[in-house]
């Protein structure tokens, strides 16, 4: 596996720290897997969020067999932290593994995380492991996460992976403009939420992905790896989602499988992270064309694109006319509005009624709509125009 080999003293520390927590395990009876789920989690610089996040595994209704936290280029207390929920007792068994120099940031740490487990079982994830579930690690998951995520994947043999519905954490806000920031990603969220249930998902979400282990050792088998590890993969989870379609399997979503996750507090931060979310799945798409696999992700960014210019548009030459020749000008402006209040209310009927207020108002909506489509053709724009791309 290309750049993921575990150092020695990591490894023999890890191991030293998982000794520690066998707490007199029995040996597993021939032919069954030594671990049935092993949770990989990834954080780099996450010392607020990280004791959270893993504290949300430990209530899980069928808890894990191990717990694999990859500390990835941390310059805060993060090590530390995950430590601590390792040496506690109470805790599942938890291994803390420590990249001081990764240069292929989050799919790097997986990588090294799960060639960690390979050593750990003999070389190969097949028959030793059943399951293997990654999350990020500023998210919650669901007190039934793993055991309705092993429900669904055991429900047909060909699926290699179920992905977790979002929710964003609500709360957080401190004024009213990010109040409104925060609010329109919790239903932008729930809105996606309420949608992933279908047989197949655009990608499997990074928050959390509960995957078989037979068909990550597929992808091992068939590329050396099964998280890209170049400069350019913006968007692990959605490459390795193609990889995975690619290889023969099928992935979907549930939307009981709920993972609470962080939100942008600001708008500076929150262009960044969908800028970075959409620059990479455009450079996925260029480099693989147009295929089976790939086909409606490219013409759902193509008619979001042409819908956001002509609602955008369309929008404001009617309320020109309207400001010029009175409301009586545009009849068909206001049918219009009236399907725009409300469709999109009962889109996000489950939040509860004051998202479908929020959504009712139309103006909310429509100003994040600019935002949107601004990060979707900045994003396009640079994947086109800007040679080399860097992971932040």
């Amino acid at each position: 596996m290309s750049g993921t080999a575990a150092p020695s003293a990591p490894i023999e520390e890890a191991r030293s720290s998982r000794s520690r927590h066998r707490r007199g395990r029995v040996a597993p009876a021939a032919g069954t897997a030594l671990y049935d789920t092993v949770i990989l989690v990834p954080a780099r610089n996450e010392e607020v969020g990280v004791l959270t996040s893993l504290d949300s595994l430990a209530k899980q209704s069928r808890r894990p067999d191990l717990i694999i936290v990859v500390v990835n280029n941390s310059t805060d207390r993060t090590r530390e932290f995950a430590q601590r929920f390792a040496d506690d007792e109470r805790t599942p068994p938890t291994v803390v593994l420590n990249l001081d120099n990764n240069p292929h940031k989050k799919a790097g740490a997986l990588n090294h995380g799960l060639e960690w487990l390979r050593e750990a079982v003999g070389g190969r994830l097949t028959g030793a492991v059943r399951h293997v579930l990654v999350m990020d690690a500023d998210t919650e998951l669901h007190h039934r996460f793993i055991e309705r995520a092993r429900n669904v994947i055991s429900s047909d043999p060909e699926l290699g992976g179920v992905s977790a519905s979002c929710l964003g954490r609500t709360g957080l806000w401190r004024n009213p403009w990010q109040r409104y920031l925060l609010g329109m990603q919790i239903i932008e969220y729930g809105r996606a939420a309420s949608a992933r249930y279908r047989a197949d998902v655009h990608t499997m979400s990074g928050a959390g992905s509960f995957y078989r282990a037979e068909a990550l050792q597929t992808l091992i088998d068939w590329r050396g790896e099964v998280f890209w590890e170049d400069h350019r993969n913006l968007v692990e989870d959605y490459e390795t989602t193609l990889a995975l379609k690619e290889s023969g399997w099928k992935v979907t979503a549930n939307e009981l499988c709920i993972a609470y996750t962080d939100l942008m507090p600001t708008l500076r931060e929150l262009i960044q992270q969908r800028e970075r979310w959409s620059r990479g799945t455009v450079d996925t798409l260029r480099a693989r064309g147009w295929t089976k696999f790939t086909w409606h992700s490219i013409s759902t960014l193509i008619m979001g694109l042409i819908a956001s210019a002509y609602i955008l548009g369309w929008g404001t030459k009617q309320v020109a006319a309207m400001a010029r020749f009175g409301v009586s000008h545009a009849p068909l402006f206001w049918a219009m509005i009236g399907f725009w209040v409300l469709y999109p209310a009962l889109r996000v009927r489950k939040l509860g009624p004051k998202a479908m207020i929020v959504e009712a108002l139309l103006i909310p909506e429509l100003v994040f709509t600019v935002v949107r489509t601004y990060w979707l053709v900045s994003s396009v724009i640079k994947s086109y125009m800007t040679r080399v791309s860097a992971w932040k």
